[in-house]
């Protein structure tokens, strides 16, 4: 047995991206917010402003998705050479993701009946003291959204082979678009409460609880369609495969008779594909025909020869 050869046939099962200063960044952003948070709900209930309230709830989301992409971020260090996984924790962020969209849910109906409470029962808005805790908030969320904007962490520890491919950090990138969310929802409480004070539209405070339950649902769904396909091992869409086989077919002989294609990371899928074909080859001949196939990190290939009758093309 020739041991010492075999690292030339493996694959490399470490798909897990670590990122240690995206890790300190969104540590940092966590305390930033969950402070700002406290600080909005009790002024939004001291003051009766729902936009206010809306807002501090709405952070109060942030701060458990931050804690959840942390999270991630350790586990999958941790456990970035655990051989109990197929393909390393790299689905720990994906979990994460999904995890947190539905807690952004789950806020976002509570939003919904605290303003349905507050239009059945208004009460009297402090508009100077609320609009000068929100244009806070929404200092704090920019500052958060610019430790946070940079997605690419090139100079971390972990220099993954694939890398150059320029893929980005997604948990990073959640955590920035959360950021985003919030300062959307902070610019709507401020120009409520703007108008109730100079205008006297009072009811454009609650309505803009209405609001920003709107966006956190909208943002809850789309992380859910983004992850939940992951996690669920959903094939690579159908045009994608189709060149697959058709790189694989292109001499007219061989044939495709098994192919699944599923993720095993948010950037990264493994192919197994079943050939037929009368003139086999090494598969490491079908293997250099998917090499195009940017997607594609781990291709296993299973080579059948036909004879006779077996081999005819349909």
């Amino acid at each position: 047995m020739h041991e010492h050869q075999l690292g030339n046939w493996q694959h490399s099962h470490d798909f897990a991206r670590i990122n240690r200063k995206g890790e300190r960044r969104t540590k940092w952003v966590l305390a930033l917010t969950f402070t700002t948070m406290l600080v909005e709900i009790a002024a939004g209930m001291q003051f009766h402003s729902m936009a206010l309230l809306a807002d501090g709830w709405h952070m109060a989301t942030h701060v458990v998705a931050f804690m959840i992409a942390i999270f991630a971020y350790r586990y999958s260090r941790i456990h970035q050479h655990d051989q109990t996984f197929a393909f390393s924790p790299a689905k720990v962020s994906v979990l994460g993701g999904f995890a947190s969209s539905i807690a952004l849910a789950m806020v976002a109906f509570v939003m919904v009946a605290d303003s349905i409470e507050r239009l059945l029962a208004p009460q009297a808005i402090h508009f100077d003291e609320a609009i000068l805790v929100a244009e806070v908030g929404l200092l704090i969320n920019l500052l958060s959204a610019l430790l946070l904007g940079d997605h690419h962490d090139h100079h971390h520890e972990h220099e993954h082979e694939h890398e150059s491919r320029g893929h980005h950090d997604h948990n990073l990138r959640a955590a920035y678009l959360h950021v985003v969310a919030d300062a959307l929802t902070s610019v709507l409480a401020i120009v409520a409460l703007l108008s109730g004070k100079y205008y006297g539209w009072a009811w454009l405070d609650t309505v803009m609880g209405f609001v920003g339950a709107t966006v956190i649902l909208v943002w809850a769904a789309g992380l859910i369609r983004d992850t939940s396909p992951i996690l669920l091992d959903q094939s690579i869409d159908a045009g994608y495969a189709a060149k697959i086989r058709a790189a694989l077919e292109q001499d007219g002989e061989c044939r495709v008779v098994d192919l699944h294609i599923w993720p095993i990371s948010a950037n990264h899928y493994a192919v197994i594909v079943g050939l037929v074909t009368q003139y086999p080859q090494a598969p490491q001949h079908y293997k250099r025909l998917l090499a195009g196939f940017r997607k594609l990190d781990h291709i296993t290939v299973e080579v059948n020869g036909c004879v006779g009758a077996d081999c005819v093309a349909e």
